[in-house]
This record gives C-alpha cells, sequence and structure tokens, in this order.
C-alpha cells in the first residue's frame, strides 16, 4: 500500500515511512537549537510532541498506528531523518559521546519515541540512562550483547532482569535505533522476524512446544557481565510464543535460553532456523531509523567488521512501554522514569 507517496506497507509485518525533504529540513531546523533533551526530559518530550505533529497526518497516523494496533506491522523503517551537521567521533567504550555537541539525534530518537510510548531507563542497562549508545566495544566483540561487532547477534528479544524471576515482564514493549553513522564496510544488517511469520512457518507440534513454560531465559549479557561476575542468571519457566494465533507474542533472550526438555532444546534450534528464513534485513544509515515492537518479534545484526577507531557504526537507542504503571514496582526514588 502506498499513501501520499510517503508511507509503504510492504507485507503485513513491515512498514516504510519517508519523510520528504521539505519535512526533513523543517523538522531539522527546529532541533537544532534544543538542548540536551534528557537534561528535562518531560518537558523535551513535551515539546517534541509539537514538532513531530507537523509529520504529513498519513504518516504521522501510520506511527501513531503502529504503536496502538495489534493487526499492524511489527517493525517500521523511517528513512530521510534530519542528522546533526557535525557528528564526533563514535564513542569507544559503550558510554555516550562527550565531545557532541549539537543533539538533533537523540531529539529524532526521542521525538519518534513519544508518538510509540514512554521512554524508560533500566538501572542494570546503560547505567539507567533514557538515551543508549549502542557501538561496537573491543572487550564485548565476540559477546551476545549490543558491544559485540565480531559475532551474529542471536535472534532475540530486549528483556530486563528481574527479581520477581520474570525477564520477559518488564521489559520493553518497544524500542527505537536511530542510526548516527554507519559501519565503514556497510556490512551491517539488522534482522526483524515477526511472531506471525514465524508460528506460520514452524511445526505444529514445535509451535506447541513453545507454547509450553519448558524454557528459562538468561538474563541480559550485560546483567551477566557487571552484576552477576558472568555466571548465567536463569528466569523463572516460561513459554516462548503466548497468545492468540492471529497476534502471537514472543520472547527469547539473546544471552541463551535453557530449554528444560529435549523437545524444548531442538524446538529452540528450529525456531532460530526459521528466523533466519522469514526476517527482514535491513542496513540502517545515517538519517534512518527503525521502530520495532519487542513483543510482536524478534530482532537480531549480522557481524561486521570494527576498527575502534572512532569511525565505527553508531546507534542510538530507547526503550518504550505504553505506560510506566505496570513497572512502579521497580521505580526508583530519585528518577521517575527509570526502574
Amino acid at each position: 500500500m502506498l499513501v501520499d507517496g510517503n508511507v509503504r506497507t510492504l507485507d503485513r509485518t513491515f512498514t516504510e515511512f519517508v519523510l520528504t525533504d521539505e519535512v526533513r529540513d523543517a523538522i531539522g531546523g527546529v532541533l537544532e537549537s534544543f538542548p540536551n533533551p534528557v537534561d528535562d526530559i518531560d518537558r523535551t518530550l513535551t515539546r517534541l510532541r509539537v514538532v513531530f505533529a507537523a509529520l504529513p497526518i498519513d504518516q504521522l497516523q501510520g506511527v501513531l498506528d503502529f504503536g496502538r494496533h495489534v493487526d499492524t506491522a511489527g517493525v517500521a523503517l523511517v528513512r530521510n531523518l534530519p542528522v546533526d551537521r557535525e557528528l564526533p567521533m563514535t564513542p569507544v567504550d559503550g558510554g555516550p559521546s562527550r565531545l557532541k555537541r549539537t543533539f538533533v539525534a537523540e531529539c529524532v530518537l526521542l521525538g519518534l519515541s513519544q508518538l510509540l510510548g514512554e521512554p524508560m531507563g533500566i538501572t542494570t542497562e546503560k547505567g539507567g540512562r533514557l538515551v543508549h549508545d549502542v557501538v561496537p566495544v573491543s572487550a564485548g566483540a565476540t559477546s551476545q550483547t549490543n558491544q559485540s561487532s565480531a559475532a551474529f547477534l542471536n535472534f532475540h528479544s530486549d528483556i530486563v532482569y528481574d527479581e520477581t524471576g520474570r525477564f520477559d515482564v518488564p521489559n520493553p514493549d518497544f524500542l527505537v535505533l536511530n542510526c548516527l553513522r554507519q559501519d565503514v564496510g556497510k556490512e551491517a544488517v539488522t534482522y526483524y522476524a515477526d511472531a506471525r511469520d514465524v508460528v506460520a512457518g514452524l511445526p505444529e507440534d514445535v509451535v506447541e512446544t513453545l507454547r509450553t513454560p519448558s524454557f528459562r531465559l538468561n538474563a541480559p549479557g550485560s546483567y551477566v557481565r557487571d552484576v552477576a561476575g558472568g555466571a548465567a542468571v536463569l528466569s523463572d519457566p516460561v513459554a516462548i510464543i503466548s497468545g492468540p494465533l492471529h497476534a502471537p507474542g514472543i520472547v527469547v533472550s539473546a544471552n541463551g535460553v535453557v530449554g528444560l526438555t529435549r523437545e524444548a532444546e531442538n524446538a529452540l534450534n528450529e525456531l532460530q532456523r526459521v528466523c533466519r528464513e522469514v526476517a527482514h534485513e535491513v542496513r540502517l544509515a545515517a538519517g534512518t531509523a527503525l521502530l520495532i515492537n519487542n513483543r510482536k518479534g524478534l530482532h537480531a545484526r549480522s557481524q561486521f567488521f570494527a576498527r575502534h577507531d572512532g569511525q565505527d557504526r553508531w546507534l542510538q537507542r530507547t526503550y518504550l512501554r505504553r505506560s510506566l504503571w505496570d513497572v512502579r514496582y521497580r521505580g526508583v526514588p530519585d528518577n521517575r522514569r527509570v526502574h
């Protein structure tokens, strides 16, 4: 479907939005004067709501519908977005840049994010920051984390360690990835496998196994690395696939899943195989962002060459909940958005 020349639904699980140069320049011109948006995040999100209301009505409704309806696509590519006129070197430590002087990228990221939900910080992920810098780090090159580059990052959901034992409950509903700099060799591919396509591609008996609480998720790699000293931290037994056939939910941890039976382990192998077969593929470049429904599907990333010299791939990411109400038990006293 093509709406007004700038919204394309390529199939039921993948949508694309393309800003015109005029819209891009109008939004970018306003964002150039914005201060660091996280200094007064609620005020900034309110201002960004006004700025992004200038999107053409079909695009604005398309992004809003992506976030609020069950039957919409699970992943959306947004192209021709504003970018910072000058970009410093890519951070090499996994943290934010100390040299970045303008905040167009951060405002684009949060402007798109606030159309989908509420940005949230996780105390055990990127120090609770609302804007995550996703860059290759030499020490994590082969890990199953966002620091990796020399390893295929397996199909997964972004999950959250939780003392209740259910890492799939407080996890984000959505994440947004905004690209500031593409990898030098343009090798990095982001994949998204929608649960609807995955279920359709799996044998019925495998789907039935995946619907049983026969699996334990390993905590995110950052938690295992920084808190658990490298030891696995497993969730309570959970199902991988849940919900009705027309709108299944899915959850898989990047850092490993333990099947509690031989059938469960075989089902996990089949799941990863089918994900590779049905996944959409995107090469993110500066001026593009990816909106990902973290419950409708799984995402992955290919290997790519990283030099750790300040010119590597640089994404920024947000975690979003449709509402912060259900994670209020995790809230920290001094920041209403950090859990």
